[in-house]
């Protein structure tokens, strides 16, 4: 299996676990101060892993450039509405609208990799690319009672361009991170990704943070009280973000994406497995759509290789 791959598999778990635990944290926080814990608590985690892979591995990467430092930022930034963007999706009786317009994420990434970085992907990983979109698609909208048409013509409604801004603010995101990679100086890409990750969460630390701060000075008294559910919530965010960062590193952001699709296939699993959740026969058709397009993703990016 290709390193980056098994890497991004990864992210898409501590993601999944990360998004879990985050949940409690709505009951104990607001909607901005729930965010923040993302970055905050993420910060010193992130130090952590860096450390341990320069310990282990060594190496060593140049001065970062202000271009560098300006895509770190544009990742955060889009990060962050791309996430308040998904939320706003959620209005009443938009949840599955938005949350299937957003997994479209994938190919908006793919067709702003080929634009901008000029990536270039057989036949084969496109084709993989619209099954893998259109079988998390089909689960987001599983038995809630949408036909194809129904969703065609909820398309101009706000959920659903909610979603679509959330899916390419995530893309856009996914992209500032490679070429962020690119851009600083030095041999080890998994050492840059990593220094990228504490930079990007430094940056949205003092974004949200900030906001927070001006909007609602009080909840940041209850962030640092929250901070035993907060601590973990950042470790996960942690090790998922670097995960992400080093799967872009090593390969094109349309495969990586591509392959993060698996991330809905842990939902369904935590959800049978902890919450003892009965899968139905919809959700077992989704995810082995899920599953064969990102086996034709990988089978297109043997012949790219």
């Amino acid at each position: 299996m290709p390193l980056w791959v098994a890497i991004t598999v990864t992210a898409a778990l501590f993601q999944t676990w990360r998004t879990a635990l985050q949940q409690r944290l709505r009951g104990q926080l607001s909607l901005n101060g729930a965010a923040v814990v993302r970055y905050l608590y993420g910060v010193p985690f992130g130090l952590m892993i860096l450390s341990a892979y320069w310990l282990i591995f060594g190496g060593s990467f140049g001065m970062p450039t202000p271009y560098f430092l300006l895509l770190c930022a544009l990742a955060g930034i889009t990060q962050i509405f791309g996430t308040n963007l998904l939320i706003a999706s959620f209005g009443p009786r938009g949840f599955a609208v938005g949350t299937a317009y957003s997994k479209t994420e994938a190919v908006q990434a793919s067709i702003i990799a080929v634009i901008i970085l000029g990536e270039v992907l057989p036949l084969l990983s496109w084709l993989g690319i619209g099954v893998s979109v259109f079988g998390v698609m089909y689960l987001s909208l599983a038995g809630r009672g949408m036909r194809p048409g129904d969703l065609w013509r909820a398309t101009l409604q706000p959920a659903a361009l909610c979603g679509i801004g959330a899916g390419f603010c995530f893309a856009f995101t996914s992209i500032c991170v490679r070429k962020a990679n690119m851009e600083l100086p030095g041999a080890d890409p998994l050492l840059k990704a990593l220094f990228s990750v504490v930079v990007t969460n430094v940056m949205q630390t003092m974004m949200q943070g900030g906001w927070l701060l001006l909007r609602e000075p009080a909840q940041i008294m209850a962030v640092f009280r929250s901070w035993r559910d907060s601590a973990k919530v950042g470790a996960l965010s942690a090790a998922g973000s670097c995960c992400w960062f080093m799967g872009f590193a090593l390969a094109p952001v349309a495969l990586v994406r591509a392959v993060g699709q698996v991330e809905i296939l842990f939902t369904l699993l935590f959800s049978r497995f902890f919450l003892s959740e009965r899968l139905k026969a919809k959700d077992v058709a989704g995810a082995l759509m899920v599953v064969a397009g990102v086996v034709l993703v990988l089978a297109g990016s043997v012949r790219l290789s």
